[in-house]
């Protein structure tokens, strides 16, 4: 049995969302006539607590359109180092937008208000204007910790302070919800705009939704079709959203517990040096020298397992709706007969 522990990206739909997705009710979202596409942005912008959505192919597109609202060439965008819109999407800031990107060391991936009252820049020729803030919730490469609302609230205040705008990449963002136990509601008042994807923990097989208030949704629907990203029939994949929504959203604690599971297993290990707090989905651990990357993921793959590399000692395991149990038990098999 193979387990594939890659990413939360590689699920496949249920056959129970596969039935759903061809009895959906489609149009041709391009002149915002898919009833499908137009039941999801209204069900999240509700959810969220928030004026409207638009619903696009992926994270990186949702990302980078709120990044285009936001900004003006020349301008700067102030992330954690490891944030997605930096590490992942092709230096789009730059490409699509015209701006630049100032990097925060924070910890876990997360960064903090207290951090961004130092980053305030005088008006000078010389230097691009801050404009905005992205934080990513949960982090990534910070091994799936999440903000609390009170560290979010305080962003946000200092946002308005400095008079910036704050959006939020929300590529796990109900991983913290189910975990901290806080509301979609709650999150709405917080941010200018979120980014919420659908083909990650909650296994639709592709889709994101952006969220803001309707003057932004208006301009980042013409951004959206600059971009390529105006598809036609696209109820059948909005109908996946809406299924997972329902039914893939309260599951996510069981990918936490899982993944919980094999940070206890990974602690007592000798050949690890290292695992990252373990929140929600995410297990990051780092090996002994002089053990590898590469080396142990050859060894993991012999045993049916598929991790990824995140540096050369350094190990991703990614829970989510197509591992089981019994492949849990596959996995911590073959951690512990590692020589």
């Amino acid at each position: 049995m193979q387990v594939n522990l890659i990413s939360d990206t590689v699920t496949k739909p249920t056959q129970e969302m596969l039935e759903y997705m061809m009895r959906a009710e489609v149009g041709d979202d391009v002149f915002g006539t898919d009833p499908s596409v137009n039941e999801l942005q209204k069900r999240m912008a509700e959810m969220f607590g928030m004026e409207a959505g638009l619903f696009c192919p992926s994270g990186t597109m949702t990302n980078q359109i709120a990044i285009k609202c936001h900004t003006r060439p020349l301008d700067e965008i102030i992330c954690e180092e490891g944030t997605h819109v930096y590490q992942y999407e092709t230096g789009g800031y730059a490409f699509n937008s015209g701006v630049a990107v100032r990097l925060l060391q924070g910890k876990n991936g997360k960064i903090s208000a207290d951090m961004l009252t130092s980053c305030a820049r005088p008006l000078q020729d010389w230097l691009p204007e801050s404009r905005l803030v992205v934080i990513e919730n949960t982090t990534n490469r910070g091994g799936g910790s999440y903000y609390t609302l009170d560290e979010m609230q305080a962003i946000k205040n200092e946002c308005r302070k400095q008079g910036w705008y704050l959006h939020l990449d929300g590529a796990r963002i109900f991983h913290a919800i189910v975990e901290a136990g806080y509301s979609p509601k709650d999150l709405g008042p917080l941010f200018d705009s979120i980014s919420v994807s659908l083909s990650k923990g909650l296994g639709a097989p592709v889709g994101s939704v952006l969220l803001g208030d309707e003057q932004m949704i208006k301009a980042a629907r013409r951004y959206r079709k600059v971009m390529g990203g105006g598809m036609r029939q696209a109820g059948f994949l909005a109908a996946a959203g809406i299924f997972a929504l329902d039914h893939h959203v309260l599951r996510l604690k069981e990918d936490h517990r899982r993944a919980k599971r094999l940070e206890s297993v990974l602690k007592a290990l000798d050949y690890v040096s290292d695992v990252k707090p373990v929140q929600t989905n995410i297990v990051i651990f780092d090996l002994k020298a002089p053990l590898t990357a590469d080396v142990f993921l050859s060894y993991l793959e012999e045993k049916g397992v598929l991790a990824s590399a995140f540096g050369p000692s350094t190990i991703r395991f990614v829970t989510h709706l197509d591992v089981d149990d019994s492949m849990i038990d596959q996995v911590v098999d073959a951690l512990q007969k590692y020589k």
